[in-house]
């Protein structure tokens, strides 16, 4: 309950019971690469970062798939335990030499890149396949793209290395084992899943798969035992991992991750929060923090935190910011609300369950004089409310509210008020100079907008917030401080 982060394996259940006791818990580290032990959607929820490890077990899980491979030509398991029952059984144990054979990498991350190369050294030829690794960057490791109905004829082995995803659940099933070479070897050190077991059991029976190699089953420990049981499948209890060096490596790497995520350095192997991961730069920060405060503005002004919001990016720099800046808004749309505490983690779900849509658009041209720093803007979809902005420097500055214009941009630092009143109400300023000196508050800035419909917004930089708008509301329209 006093603990601010968890660090877990793979053996730690962190539930949502867990995460809904452990108030203070602010992240998540799982020292390894799967998080199926981790509830992410409840951690998600209540704004607890999750983080693990993609890197620190890699080479493990490579070196054992190339040793699988290594035991279904060979069938050394299967000749060591005739051995032990004290047989002499040569002829019945006839292997295939791995020269000159096809192996179908499925999943160029880190750990397919490391089997190919590793397997291109015993003259395999490798073919592969990756949605997000472009085909010239995986002929740099020798692997040969192609489509998947390309590469089901052509291989003598397969080896799959993709997260468990919708996508990639059953990825080997009846229809790709019909398609394959008669007597495909398979091996998965992946996930459980990935390869229909049922499918995997009927081609093993038929000849169609000559064997299988499994790492991993997608019920651990798996109850039925068929596939364990037969003659053609080499088994492993979840041992990709399980090397002193990758256990060793995977716990300094979380420990590490976390200290630099205590100490602004920045993050690594984020899972749920990747717009969190941008908070750490010092070009991104302002960005962030002016997404919050238009977003604040807008819901506030329009009195509402529901409909759909547009984001809109506007100038080259910011052609890839709405991974973070997004959320950033719909945090601040939030903010103050019924929500107990909005993050970049959590700010879109929450936002959906608060029936507010956050779209995002982007376009190259920006607002002069913000050609070559960029600008925001955000609007409440089917109302003329419109906030925008940019940063100058490192400070996060109010361009326009609802088409009132700043000729000078305001600085959103610190505790500001923002009011809108009457452009020829000439008492609101001498009203607020007293209502500051008798809070003891001190005026640090002043700017405010062209005059729309006979109104002007200002925007207030002040030196502490103030309890009481009371005096002001007479000659003033609306006001608020963020």
């Amino acid at each position: 309950q006093d603990c601010d982060g968890l660090i877990v394996r793979s053996a730690t259940k962190v539930t949502a019971e867990v995460l809904q006791a452990a108030e203070r818990l602010q992240v998540v580290g799982r020292a390894g690469t799967g998080v199926d032990n981790v509830d992410v959607e409840a951690a998600t929820r209540r704004g607890v970062l999750v983080m693990n490890t993609p890197t620190g077990n890699s080479l493990s899980a490579a070196e054992l798939t190339c040793g699988m491979i290594l035991c279904l030509a060979r069938q050394i398991p299967q000749a060591a335990a005739s051995m032990k029952e004290g047989k002499w059984d040569r002829k019945k144990y006839m292997g295939m030499e791995l020269n000159g054979k096809t192996l179908a990498v499925l999943g160029l991350g880190r750990i397919g890149r490391e089997v190919a190369t590793r397997m291109q050294a015993f003259g395999m030829k490798t073919i592969g396949y990756d949605p997000i690794i472009t085909p010239e960057v995986s002929a740099t490791f020798g692997v040969e793209q192609l489509p998947l109905e390309q590469i089901w004829p052509r291989c003598d082995f397969i080896t799959v290395h993709t997260p468990l995803l919708p996508s990639t659940t059953g990825l080997l099933n009846d229809s790709t084992f019909a398609k394959c070479r008669r007597g495909v070897q398979v091996v998965n050190c992946a996930r459980g899943g990935i390869v229909d077991e049922g499918a995997l059991l009927r081609a093993l029976r038929s000849g169609q798969c000559g064997g299988a190699a499994l790492d991993v089953f997608t019920e651990e420990p798996p109850k039925d035992r068929e596939l364990v049981n037969h003659p053609n499948v080499i088994s492993c209890p979840h041992l990709g991992a399980s090397t002193r060096e990758a256990q060793s490596r995977c716990g300094k790497e979380i420990a590490l991750q976390i200290v630099d995520m205590a100490t602004g350095k920045g993050l690594a192997g984020v899972v749920n929060g990747q717009a969190l991961s941008k908070a750490f730069s010092p070009q991104t920060k302002p960005w962030i923090a002016l997404a919050k405060a238009l977003g604040t503005v807008l819901r506030t002004v329009g009195k509402q935190a529901q409909g759909t919001v547009q984001v809109c990016t506007l100038g080259p720099p910011l052609q890839d910011s709405g991974s973070y800046l997004t959320p950033a808004v719909a945090a601040g749309m939030l903010a103050g609300g019924a929500q107990k505490e909005v993050t970049l983690v959590n700010a879109l779900l929450l936002a959906q369950e608060a029936g507010l849509k956050v779209t995002t658009t982007h376009s190259d041209v920006a607002l002069a004089p913000d050609s070559s720093v960029g600008s925001l803007q955000v609007s409440l979809q089917g109302t003329s409310l419109r906030a925008a902005g940019s940063v100058q420097g490192s400070t996060p500055v109010l361009q326009e509210i609802n088409g009132a214009t700043f000729k000078q941009p305001a600085p959103l630092q610190g505790p500001i008020l923002i009011y809108r009143a009457k452009a020829s109400e000439p008492s609101t300023l001498p009203a607020l100079a007293g209502l500051l000196g008798k809070a003891g508050v001190h005026l640090q800035s002043y700017h405010s907008s062209s005059p729309v419909a006979g109104e002007q917004w200002s925007v207030v930089g002040l030196s502490g917030p103030l309890s009481d708008l009371g005096e002001l509301k007479p000659r003033i329209t609306e006001a608020f401080q963020l």
